[in-house]
Formats: structure tokens, sequence, C-alpha cells
């Protein structure tokens, strides 16, 4: 009873004692640069404006890419600190990924598919700009630009698209300081800015059943949601 009791009047002491807060990294944000790496995962996906074409059999063709494959991704990271409140951030680095476009001719029961793979080299350049810090948390929104170029092998298949890309991002996410370092979850939104479609294809010439899904498509947009880690 007796070691009850004093149990009990240590944990009422220790309760009623009011505990500090410990701050990790205190002076992590103060340095003018520092630099990191993040590992994630990302959604491909491509917006498809159809111009209605009618072939000479009467198929009409409709694209689409009806759900998503998670694909990997790799970055380093150079932050330079603008402001408090504002950081510039530079993360290349390489996504792998692939997406299956679907095709079917609106006048008909035929359908095809391809499965579109991709290995992007990324170059990604964003403004942070940070709240305030609660505790060893501190939210952030961003807004950037990428520039993607796809090193993957190209094939003679009913879509062909050009190397390179533009995107305009935004995201948001958490800085959580912990003793040794800083995790930030974030995502972040692309949206593609050029037509990557290739609409001149010398290696279909002979192969008019096959042009026939690019001949109906008027321009193709690429977008990507990037769920990313960072370690800084």
């Amino acid at each position: 009873m007796v070691v009850i009791l004093l149990l009990c009047i240590g944990v009422t002491v220790c309760e009623a004692r009011p505990q500090r807060k410990i701050y990790n990294r205190q002076y992590a944000d103060l340095k003018p640069w520092h630099l990191g790496f993040s590992v994630g995962m990302h959604f491909q996906d491509l917006n498809f404006t159809h111009n209605g074409n009618i072939t000479a059999d009467g198929q009409q063709w409709y694209a689409e890419v009806p759900s998503f494959s998670p694909g990997f991704c790799v970055n380093v990271l150079g932050d330079l600190r603008l402001h408090k409140y504002f950081n510039l951030r530079f993360s290349p680095g390489i996504y792998f990924g692939n997406k299956v476009a679907h095709f079917r001719d609106q006048n008909s029961d035929l359908t095809n598919k391809q499965d579109i793979k991709t290995t992007y080299v990324v170059l990604p350049l964003d403004l942070k700009f940070s709240g305030d810090r609660l505790g060893n948390t501190r939210p952030y929104l961003t807004v950037g630009a990428m520039g993607t170029f796809d090193i993957s092998k190209k094939r003679s298949e009913f879509l062909r698209f050009n190397q390179a890309d533009a995107y305009l991002t935004v995201g948001l996410g958490c800085d959580f300081y912990l003793p040794f370092f800083k995790l930030n979850p974030e995502i972040k939104f692309c949206f593609g800015l050029t037509d990557v479609l290739q609409h001149k294809r010398p290696d279909l010439v002979d192969d008019p059943e096959t042009m026939k899904v690019t001949e109906s498509l008027s321009k193709v947009k690429s977008n990507m949601v990037v769920l990313t880690f960072y370690f800084e």
C-alpha cells in the first residue's frame, strides 16, 4: 500500500509540473542553404482533346486513361533561404512510371490499348511559402515549374509522344522537425503546358490502321500527381 501511495503521489506531482516543449533543430531554418533528398511515388495521366475525325470506313476513335498506376521517383534537393517565409528549391531527379491508354471506336465495339512506359529526367524549380512554426511542425505551400525529358526507348505504336515537356506545379506539405533531420511529406499537382503528341508519324505511312488513333486527336497534355517524402 505504501508503494502504491508513493507512486500515486509521484504521478500527481509529475502531472502538476508544467511540461516544457522540446524544439528539435531550432536553427535549421536559419541556414542560408542546405541539401537533402526525396523518395516517393507519382501517378501519370493524359488529357486527350478529340477532333471528331471519322475514317473512310466510318470509324470514330476516342482515347482515355481509365485508371492510374503508381510509379517511383527519387530526387536530390538544393534549398536556398530567401526570407523567413520564402525558400527557392531545386530538386532534379528521375521518375519511373507508366500509364495505359485505352482506345475505342464510337460506332462499333472495336477497342485497343497501349501501355506507355516512361523514364523522366525532371528539373523542378519551386518557390516555397512557409507558415509559422507550431512546435515541431511547419506547414507550407509551393508553386513552380518543372521541365521533363523522357529517356525511355520509343517504339512504333498507336501514339508516340515528344521527349520534352513542361509543367506548372502547385504543392502543399508540412515540415516535421525530428531530432536529427526534417521529414517533409508533400503532395504536388503538375499540369502539362505543351501538346506532347507527335502528329507527324512517317513510321506509320504504310500503316493507316495504327495511324487512325493519332488522326482522331487534336492535342494531348500530360498531368501528374506526385507524393514525396523529403529528408533535409
